[in-house]
């Protein structure tokens, strides 16, 4: 039990009046001390805490029959792939690799670099195509080298400029030498 102590209440020593003691006065603390327990209760149980934020990511489903191979053909015009290594590399290309419309070029994570490439690209697959719904598609190819950071980067720009059909594949050997600096190999 708490109690407030507020002195002994008497006068002076040696003062000629003479006073009444006075008893010390106690309050007990324990009622607020129990209201203030309630309160962080009440509290704790009805504030919403905040949830994690995550990224929506569609897989397809899962194939009854591995053994089959389901390449989907793209119009090669509309095609961007990006390649991610190790170090922050990214390379860019237009096309297939055999024959790309573009050739690969380094570019910079961010707003300078990524970002002006797609939107430079998905002005000219517009142009190409006279139709806003066929717009670019891009394809990320991380290597075994890139870090998780980088996919994120990627993917995030996806988001920001309104990419409506990218996908995550597997990188070819040829995308590994063309990363590592050596120049692919044309298929005869």
């Amino acid at each position: 039990m708490a109690e407030l102590n507020t002195g002994d209440g008497g006068g002076k020593k040696g003062s000629k009046k003479v006073r009444s003691k006075k008893l010390n006065s106690k309050v007990d603390l324990t009622a607020m001390v129990d209201l203030a327990f309630l309160l962080i209760t009440f509290f704790m149980l009805t504030t919403s805490l905040s949830k994690p934020q995550s990224m929506d990511l569609s897989l397809p489903d899962k194939d009854e029959d591995p053994t089959k191979n389901k390449d989907v053909k793209v119009d090669e015009n509309r095609t961007m792939t990006l390649l991610l290594g190790d170090n922050d590399q990214l390379k860019v290309y237009m096309g297939m690799l055999a024959n790309p419309k573009m050739a690969p070029k380094d570019i910079a994570y961010g707003k300078a670099g990524l970002r002006a490439e797609i939107l430079k690209r998905k002005k000219e697959v517009e142009q190409y195509t006279g139709d806003a719904k066929k717009g670019l598609i891009v394809i990320i190819k991380p290597s075994k080298k890139s870090n998780y950071k980088n996919l994120v980067d990627v993917l995030d720009e996806m988001a920001i400029d309104d990419v409506g059909t990218y996908a995550i594949t597997d990188i070819s050997p040829e995308e590994v030498k063309l990363l590592e600096g050596a120049a692919p190999a044309t298929p005869q």
